[in-house]
């Protein structure tokens, strides 16, 4: 398999997230942790869980990158063959609010090559700035045959408040601030992997489609989870009452269900990927068939005539 490119330099992508207002923001949120705002990260670790049930192998280092509320760490401390679990994360140089074994950032992963077992992220490489470097870092890191498993958001995610956050504010202020984070599609993501040189590369997608009373609950939720607006060209200014108002008139009557109440997508796209290893399924070198395509064609129309 090619050599992946070098990693970026981290000055090389563009700066799309501000990233320490995002590590304050989940600090505030462990901190509060209002009931059920961290369901949309309960069902994703769910997932992965799931996912790493069926993987009949042991993985004696495992790191849960970027796991801000603990959730996936307990899941990989759970894990028979799991010998030593590590919690990475940005949240905060007091270790007793995070509970991580190491304060770094997701983007600029902090292990030597090949010395990972494993690697899991539930709901945060999707704020990492510059993806497809993180990425090459992860598989670099991973021993060979080493796993690599992510839930990051992506898609269509909020696309409606994207949409009714735009046009109200364009109507009542004759302009727009980005106020909704980009999101990559499943395909642009699954390209990603293969870019960093993983094998065997996945990448599907789960759309949950979460209903609330009004846009104003859709927001604190938002807030509650540490995901408020980070994007670094944002706005400095707080949404006008007017606009606020008239965002929410749109998306009551654009984006709700018969009983008025709203619907807010979240596109979660899982990631899985291993390291290179020579014992893993390869494709067939071309020219290895042994019947032309055209000979099993004209076969299968002859028996399906026959029937």
């Amino acid at each position: 398999m090619p050599t992946p490119p070098p990693v970026p330099a981290p000055d090389a992508a563009p700066r799309v997230f501000d990233r320490a207002l995002l590590a304050r923001r989940r600090a505030r949120a462990l901190a509060r942790r209002a009931p059920g705002a961290d369901f949309l990260l309960a069902h994703a670790v769910e997932d992965l869980a799931d996912r790493l049930a069926i993987v009949t192998r042991a993985f004696p280092v495992a790191v849960d990158l970027g796991g801000h509320t603990g959730r996936l760490h307990e899941v990989l401390r759970r894990m028979p063959g799991v010998e030593q679990a590590l919690r990475v994360d940005i949240l905060t140089q007091d270790r007793k609010v995070s509970g991580a074994h190491l304060v770094a950032d997701d983007a600029l992963i902090p292990f030597a090559d090949a010395s990972l077992d494993l690697v899991v992220s539930a709901l945060s490489l999707h704020f990492v700035n510059d993806l497809p470097g993180a990425l090459i870092q992860i598989r670099r890191a991973l021993k060979p045959d080493g796993l690599f498993l992510a839930a990051l958001l992506g898609g269509d995610t909020l696309h409606e408040l994207k949409d009714v956050l735009m046009r109200a504010e364009l109507e009542t202020t004759g302009g727009a601030a980005p106020r909704v984070a980009p999101f990559a599609d499943t395909r642009a993501l699954g390209a990603l992997l293969q870019r960093a040189g993983f094998a065997l590369p996945v990448a599907d997608v789960d759309r949950v489609t979460v209903r609330y009373d009004n846009l104003l609950a859709l927001l604190a939720d938002l807030r509650a989870m540490g995901a408020a607006n980070m994007l670094s060209e944002r706005s400095r200014t707080p949404l006008a009452r007017a606009t606020l108002m008239r965002a929410a008139e749109l998306y009551a009557s654009d984006h709700a269900d018969a009983d008025g109440r709203i619907r807010a997508t979240f596109d979660i796209v899982s990631l899985s990927g291993w390291a290179p290893h020579e014992s893993q399924q390869k494709p067939l070198a071309p020219g290895s068939a042994k019947m032309r395509l055209s000979d099993a064609l004209e076969a299968l129309d002859q028996r399906q005539d026959k029937t």
